[in-house]
């Protein structure tokens, strides 16, 4: 099976392992605060704190911004359903909003359209290694006096006007899942300039207290630990980071030149403000089901794009939203239309070519 997505780990990630077992120190220590201080060097984010997972990151993120029960918050219909989901544990109602044709990101326009006087915050997400609209989004809430939370979790080493995501706004999340460009495993990161926000972000994280190993308590707050075993797999990929987005710039390169003859699959538009890193390769087309079930029979897995929130049966069925009417045209049809490609950094030169040549005889075979 040739993989659609799955992580480079080799020697780099056991030697930085051992550093953790010479220690003895397993949760949060010096290798925490080591992978903390090489994203804020990456990002130039002035606090970077490192959280359990994306989720958490983004519900500590809505918590510390005191977002809660009767707000609202506008997230954009394609993301993947942690984004809404992290609205719902912090106790507010997220608003769904349609997304750009061409970047699949928020649509500043639309999300303007559902402002009430409930809504406290926008969440942009940085969808398939492209940046939202970060100088709309910005104008958008600086006029209706919006927190922003960017949803960094597939963005790390994208930037938007020279800047990297997750620092427009008041706060952002990267996220580190096994099948990110870089991976802890799981894992998340808050990244924000803001002094205030970073002390309550570490209280949520760290049972309300400033410090580990005492036990008085400032506030209410969580476990969101990290573990120096996380630490010490991202270290190592941070590493690796550069040679990471380098390898996959080219697999997408190769992926659209060899596809473009056929005229069939389309890539992803990439704004010309955004340096994008391509977390994964995407297309669109019009016969994404047939083909992928036909590149599995042919043991290449892809994968399909996020299913829309608005047709999420867990908030369909229990009543939660309901949309008025065809108000998301766009995402459904980004939805039906989208498929990734193999797109691992190991993935093989002869691999993409195999890849390529059962697309080819797909539409040979169909047309």
């Amino acid at each position: 099976m040739i993989y659609q997505i799955e992580p480079w780990i080799d020697e780099g990630e056991l030697a930085e392992l051992k550093r953790v077992t010479d220690s003895t120190f397993v949760t949060e220590a010096h290798l925490t605060k080591e992978f903390e201080e090489m994203i804020r060097a990456l990002t130039g984010a002035k606090h970077a704190i490192a959280m359990t997972n994306g989720t958490v990151a983004l519900f500590c993120s809505l918590k510390a911004l005191g977002i809660g029960p009767g707000d609202e918050v506008i997230v954009p219909d394609m993301t993947f359903i942690a984004t809404a989901n992290a609205v719902i544990m912090a106790g507010a109602t997220p608003v769904f909003c349609d997304v750009y044709a061409d970047t699949f990101c928020i649509d500043g326009e639309k999300a303007e359209q559902k402002i009430s006087e409930r809504t406290r915050a926008i969440i942009p997400v940085h969808l398939y290694g492209q940046s939202a609209d970060m100088a709309k989004v910005k104008e958008l809430a600086q006029r209706h006096s919006l927190r922003i939370v960017e949803d960094a979790a597939q963005g790390i080493g994208v930037k938007f006007e020279g800047r990297h995501v997750g620092t427009f706004g008041d706060i952002g999340v990267l996220s580190f899942y096994g099948n990110k460009t870089i991976t802890c495993g799981e894992g998340g990161m808050v990244l924000t300039n803001d002094d205030e926000l970073a002390s309550k972000c570490y209280r949520l994280k760290n049972h309300g207290r400033d410090k580990k190993g005492i036990f008085v308590h400032e506030d209410i707050g969580y476990n969101f630990s990290f573990t120096e075993m996380q630490a010490a797999v991202g270290i190592s990929q941070m590493k690796k980071l550069s040679r990471i987005i380098s390898r996959k710039k080219v697999i997408h390169e190769n992926y659209c030149r060899a596809l473009a003859e056929l005229n069939r699959l389309f890539p992803v538009h990439i704004d010309k403000r955004t340096e994008p890193v391509y977390w994964f390769t995407s297309f669109l087309s019009e016969e994404v089901e047939e083909l992928s079930r036909y590149l599995l029979d042919n043991g290449i897995q892809t994968r399909r794009f996020f299913y829309p929130l608005h047709l999420q049966p867990c908030y369909r069925n229990n009543g939660m939203f309901r949309p008025d009417g065809n108000d998301f045209p766009v995402s459904e049809a980004i939805y039906r239309r989208g498929i990734s490609l193999p797109s691992s950094y190991t993935l093989k030169d002869e691999e993409r070519e195999l890849v390529v040549r059962k697309i080819e005889e797909f539409y040979a075979n169909r047309h």
